[in-house]
């Protein structure tokens, strides 16, 4: 039976990961061996930052909507609850920019938590 040589595919794999690893410094960039290892570890760095920067724009809207309910005289969970019981569903995305954008119709929003809460 004939032998079946892999170098085509032998140097596909290694250009790909080459490739990938352009803009690393040094053998980072031009050694294979180097350069996997740099890969996986960015990859697993990046995956993980995805997650992360989820949770930190989380945190940063619950920061900013509390600031603005705070002038209104309620704290934040107050704030989610009493929307929650006025039947009044938006997300906190939503409600930091309304916090920022329009402060008028804001309040109006605190004034309905208020009223849901039954104060």
């Amino acid at each position: 039976m004939a032998r079946v040589k892999r170098g085509i595919i032998h140097t596909k794999k290694r250009k790909r990961i080459l490739r990938l690893a352009k803009g690393y410094r040094g053998g980072r960039s031009k050694l294979y061996v180097l350069a996997s290892e740099a890969l996986k570890k960015a990859l697993s760095a990046s995956y993980k930052g995805r997650k992360r920067r989820k949770r930190e724009f989380r945190r940063l809207w619950i920061t900013r909507i509390n600031a603005a309910v705070r002038k209104e005289g309620l704290s934040y969970s107050l704030f989610i609850k009493g929307l929650g019981k006025a039947n009044i569903n938006l997300n906190r995305r939503v409600l930091s920019e309304l916090a920022i954008s329009d402060p008028s119709g804001f309040s109006e929003l605190a004034k309905k938590a208020k009223k849901g809460l039954g104060e």
